[in-house]
Order: C-alpha cells, then structure tokens, then sequence
C-alpha cells in the first residue's frame, strides 16, 4: 500500500502579480506626468553652487547703460524682436541666453522674456558664480 499525498507542488511560478504592479506604476506615472505645465515660460534661475547648461543658439545682452547687443553686435531696442526672429528662424529649438548687467532694470529683462514667450524660445538668464 502506497501513502502519497494528494496535493501536489507546484514547480512553476506565476507572473500575474509581478505584471499587476508593472501596470499599476505605469498608470500612476502617466497621471502624474499630465500634471508637468508645458506652458511655463522656460527661465532657469540663478544658482551660485550649481551650472545649468542648455543649447542656446543667442546671446542678448543689456548693459548698465541699456545698449543691447545681439551675439556681441549692439541693435536698437526697436529692432531686438526683428533681430532675433532673423537669427532663429531655422533653428529646431531656438533659445537664448540673457546677459543682463545688474544694475539694469527689471523692466528691460521682461522685455527679452516677453519676446521669447511671444516666439515660444527658450531662455537661460545668465549668472555668475559666488
């Protein structure tokens, strides 16, 4: 007479569960994922102990005495938005760093800020290290 016991182990594992959590942590990160505003006006702040580094295809500069200069050739304040447009219309995703002394009013900045949020560029302000 042969005792054998009538529940049998199983050698093989199931990958249900494993493949539930996948899909629950890919639903999670698409909902929060939506929450990113990709309206923002892209504008890295200042920092002294670390360095942001973007492709920016333009350097605008305001000097204390408010002469602006585009890629180091000094423009008219008029003619800023028309020179920027010329230089960046080929570009795939156009940016701009802004050097702007700091003596120079806050207004004269959100200048440049505006004609980059208009022409949906990018824009680094330039800082200097502590």
């Amino acid at each position: 007479m042969a005792l054998g016991s009538r529940n049998k182990i199983s050698v093989s594992f199931s990958m249900a569960s494993m493949t539930d959590i996948v899909f629950l942590l890919l639903i999670f990160f698409m909902i929060t994922s939506t929450l990113i505003s990709p309206n923002a006006l892209k504008v890295l702040l200042p920092s002294s102990t670390s360095k942001t580094m973007g492709k920016q295809s333009v350097s605008v500069t305001i000097k204390s005495d408010l002469t602006y200069y585009v890629n180091a050739k000094p423009v008219e304040a008029d003619f800023v938005e028309q020179k920027l447009i010329e230089l960046l219309s080929g570009e795939e995703s156009p940016g701009i760093i802004l050097h702007a002394d700091k003596s120079v009013p806050l207004e004269y900045a959100v200048k440049i800020m505006e004609i980059a949020n208009k022409r949906k560029y990018q824009l680094v302000i330039a800082t200097t290290n502590k």
